[in-house]
């Protein structure tokens, strides 16, 4: 396996990076914003309300 930030080997002890270095510069990735989960689209969004809609609306 390799370090997702270097390519180098994995040590196990910072296991999925190969330093310190490498997993601070991931977390420093997350907080800054460069790394972000994408949002759903906003037909998805109308197909959900609909869902969680019918799901409430459903005899338990």
């Amino acid at each position: 396996m390799a370090c997702p930030i270097c390519n180098h080997a994995v040590m196990a002890k910072f296991k999925p990076f190969c330093s310190k270095r490498c997993a601070d510069v991931d977390l420093s990735k997350w907080l800054s914003g460069s790394y972000a989960i994408p949002l759903a689209n906003s037909d998805d969004e109308g197909e959900l309300s609909q869902e969680l809609s019918e799901a409430e609306n459903k005899p338990h």
